[in-house]
């Protein structure tokens, strides 16, 4: 929104607009921009011309000008309101010199990465390559190094000298003259002519009684009115030409004063992929967890069934079929053994009940029909060691992540009674909005850590199927504090 339209946003007309041009703060800030830069472009093309001498000049004059070009962009912001992008900072070349018996390899590795290199016996001096670097293919390498030192003040000066940056602010302000010169004619000129040209009448009859303007013959003064349309017409535009010279010079700054590699915004694009690159990973790995793990409890599901619940419905069953066989028998039935096998066959049917209810626990408990909370005060009350039980669940989560939030609360409430060796413990359940929390605390020994294999390490991984996090603060010696957050829906 320009500053002649209303904070409403109430749309003005073209020519409204073109009528209240001159009278903006945008217009004079403008104009006062094109009067206050000109001298800065002359010093400041005075300064890149002499310093074009040499390289030394080069060095020197780097840290100069991009000050220089500070002090223009500050400029812009506060008369004009454009606020641009400040460039990276000068960044020194590195140049290290490197004293070892084995300079020839060195010096090879060295070339082998595009690296500047100067060799004199012993001595290496590498230029392009850090420190670090060095050290690391002299230790893949086996060299030995006697000395390594890096040369700040050579670093310094070669980074100064291929400074891209102060390069482009060079050849900004060596065109700038011309620009700011352009732009003060405009601004200036065609301002001073408008307003000249409009109050001609006035200028006329006030020089009436002397020589003409500019001819030596006075103009009459019904004739100098025919000049006004002419100011009027200057004066309207103005404001246009001397925006268009104004957004000419932005474009410029932008350019060569301002961040125009956009390594900020390239920056972020990088992160936001290496972001999105750990998350691809994170799923693949989450979604692999999820196959095995199902895979793993359909195959123990089967097993339990063959091996428990089966197992009784087939003895049940032939222990009814010897009853029945018995009652069938022409001969006097043996009631007392016929008794027998119906009461071992009762006995079946009841264990069998109770693994197939045992099963379906596993799978979904029914405590959780409730509610988590409710669900969460049975496993306090079953625990072998006292557990006080803190709940505030004002929303209930997802069905799934209720069961992987009692499941991981069994577990370390399992946990704090097979290993911590604890005397009392806390449950803590709290929801806020988007997440679930659950924090188990005890007064055990401490040393517990998520080892592979270990019931710790299986929840975690459970866990992050969900996006969830488990944290284990276990210090030797106590107290453990285990807490893990799930996101409110799955």
């Amino acid at each position: 929104m320009s500053d002649n339209q209303t904070m409403a946003g109430v749309t003005i007309s073209p020519v409204r607009r073109a009528l209240t041009a001159p009278f903006t703060r945008r217009a004079w800030a403008e104009v006062g921009y094109a009067i206050v830069s000109f001298p800065l472009a002359l010093l400041a093309f005075v300064f890149s011309l002499v310093t074009l001498h040499n390289g030394i000049f080069w060095a020197g004059s780097a840290p100069a000008l991009r000050k220089i070009g500070s002090a223009n962009r500050s400029l812009i912001r506060r008369m004009l309101g454009e606020d641009i992008p400040a460039p990276p900072p000068l960044r020194p070349h590195s140049y290290v010199r490197v004293r070892t018996p084995d300079a020839d390899r060195l010096a090879a590795l060295a070339k082998a990465e595009d690296a500047k290199v100067k060799q004199r016996g012993n001595r290496v001096r590498i230029g392009g390559m850090l420190a670090t670097r060095i050290a690391e293919l002299a230790a893949d390498e086996h060299i030995v190094i006697h000395a390594m030192n890096p040369d700040r003040v050579v670093g310094w000066y070669r980074g100064a000298i291929r400074d891209a940056q102060a390069w482009k602010i060079r050849g900004y302000f060596l065109m700038k003259p011309v620009i700011a010169s352009f732009h003060l004619v405009v601004a200036a000129g065609f301002w001073l002519a408008g307003l000249f040209y409009l109050t001609y009448p006035a200028w006329q009859e006030f020089a009436g009684a002397g020589p003409g303007l500019g001819s030596g013959h006075p103009v009459p003064l019904a004739a100098s009115f025919l000049f006004v349309p002419l100011g009027a017409a200057l004066l309207l535009a103005s404001p246009w030409l001397t925006r268009a010279v104004c957004e000419l010079d932005l474009l410029l700054v932008r350019g060569f004063l301002g961040d125009s590699s956009d390594q900020v915004a390239l920056a972020a694009r990088v992160k936001s992929l290496e972001a999105a690159r750990a998350r691809v990973k994170s799923l693949e790995a989450a979604r692999a967890h999820v196959v095995d793990d199902s895979a793993a409890r359909l195959r123990s599901i089967e097993r339990d069934l063959h091996d428990g619940a089966q197992a009784q419905l087939v003895a049940l069953a032939m222990k009814l079929g010897l009853a029945k066989e018995k009652l069938e028998d022409p001969a006097p039935p043996d009631f007392s053994r016929v008794a027998q096998l119906v009461d071992d066959a009762h006995r079946n049917a009841i264990e069998a009940i109770a693994e197939l209810r045992t099963l379906a626990k596993g799978i979904h408990p029914s405590v959780l029909d409730n509610g988590l909370p409710d669900a969460l005060a049975t496993l306090a009350a079953r625990s072998a060691v006292p557990v006080e039980l803190v709940v505030d669940i004002q929303e209930r989560p997802s069905a799934a992540i209720e069961t992987i939030a009692y499941f991981s609360a069994a577990e370390l409430l399992a946990n704090v009674a097979k290993h911590s060796g604890a005397r009392r413990a806390t449950l803590e359940a709290v929801h806020v909005p988007g997440l679930l929390r659950i924090r188990v605390t005890d007064d055990g020994h401490g040393g517990a850590s998520a080892v592979p294999g270990g019931g710790l390490r299986g929840l975690a991984e459970r866990i992050r199927t969900v996006d969830g996090s488990i944290d284990i603060d276990s210090p030797s010696g106590g107290p453990t504090v285990a807490t893990v957050e799930l996101p409110s829906h799955a």
